[in-house]
């Protein structure tokens, strides 16, 4: 599965409708969301759409009001996490975009034009909290501070590789570790920042900062989801890719960025109080147990609960929504999340 993958034709007309594979498949192109392959993916569509929202709706006038009560070391940590997490946004929209022209499947290529546009959104978001809170020069300051922060590019890097592997070399193998990565960056990468942002919101600090990012957690959460039945689709389609090589690389390569993620948080939540490193480290294997679980492996960390479940308090509850794990035979319906059921559940 080495071979450079083509871009595909807007149209096949000699093809069906309904695409035989995900990858190398035949399809005119013409998406029927009555006829697709995996009917699930439409129920995925749907939740994305019906998760749409603006930055903004949400009016900063209250959290404009307390930047000034924070202390210097919150204030310095807020906008570091901000324009860190906005750098991580950045690439995902053009990365998604790419992904799409050699992806055969209609329906597969809906959803991930949906995810690049959400992308920006969050993106914007970031923009509009900085600009509610500190003047351009700052914002472009610390912008530029974490473009040049040696831990950021360390921790970038590993996304950058595998993103830029496939943009040289779109190949089915540089996809799929593509599609590792993108779990790494929105499964793993974004929690260190989360905590940070709910930590204040527990303390009746920043609370509609807090209220924007739990959207954006649960964009996240779906599009991570999205991509593991991604990564299993492809393996199962494709069984000469579903090798020991290539688990080898899901579970490496979803440790290092555990490591990173910890190395992060030792370093920007350090001074922070109300959030135990440990308990942290702790939370963040419990995390990537759970992606292992969504891509059909086993954990990898100690099985535990939840060690931080003071994050659901701050966590956007409007989750309603039928998730089907396409290697099992029935549905799974979740309710609505509360703190009992555990909101990074999904």
């Amino acid at each position: 599965m080495n071979e450079t993958l083509t871009k595909m034709k807007l149209l096949n007309p000699g093809h069906p409708n309904k695409s035989t594979g995900i990858l190398n498949g035949s399809c005119s192109g013409i998406l029927n969301w009555n006829d697709i392959a995996y009917p699930q993916m439409y129920d995925l569509y749907q939740t994305l759409l019906s998760n749409f929202w603006k930055a903004q709706e949400i009016n900063m006038q209250d959290d404009i009001k307390q930047w000034d009560s924070l202390s210097p070391v919150e204030q310095d940590v807020f906008l570091r996490i901000n324009t860190q997490l906005a750098s991580l946004d950045s690439l995902q929209t053009p990365t998604m975009s790419q992904v799409l022209d050699y992806v055969t499947d209609s329906s597969f290529k809906a959803i991930f034009a949906v995810i690049s546009q959400q992308e920006a959104v969050h993106n914007e978001s970031y923009s509009y909290i900085l600009s509610s809170l500190v003047p351009i020069n700052e914002q472009n300051a610390r912008f530029n501070q974490a473009k040049n922060d040696p831990i950021v590019q360390k921790r970038n890097s590993l996304i950058l590789d595998a993103y830029e592997g496939f943009r040289q070399h779109p190949t089915p193998i540089n996809l799929f570790k593509l599609a590792v990565n993108s779990i790494n960056l929105e499964g793993i990468y974004f929690y260190a920042g989360f905590a940070f942002f709910y930590n204040l919101a527990r303390n009746g600090k920043m609370l509609k900062t807090s209220t924007m990012i739990s959207y954006i957690q649960r964009d996240e959460m779906q599009h991570a989801y999205f991509i593991s039945q991604f990564i299993r689709i492809l393996l199962t389609e494709n069984p000469d890719m579903n090798s020991k090589e290539n688990i080898d690389y899901i579970y490496e390569t979803i440790n290092k960025a555990v490591e990173l993620e910890k190395e992060w948080s030792r370093f920007i939540l350090k001074d922070i109080d109300g959030i135990d490193l440990n308990e942290f480290e702790g939370y963040v294997e419990y995390l990537a147990n759970k992606r292992f679980r969504q891509l059909g492996l086993k954990n990898l960390y100690p099985d535990r609960d939840n060690p931080m479940p003071w994050i659901h308090v701050f966590s956007d509850e409007m989750i309603n929504e039928t998730k089907s794990d396409f290697f099992e035979q029935k549905s799974r319906t979740y309710t609505k999340v509360t703190q009992s059921n555990g909101f990074d559940e999904l």
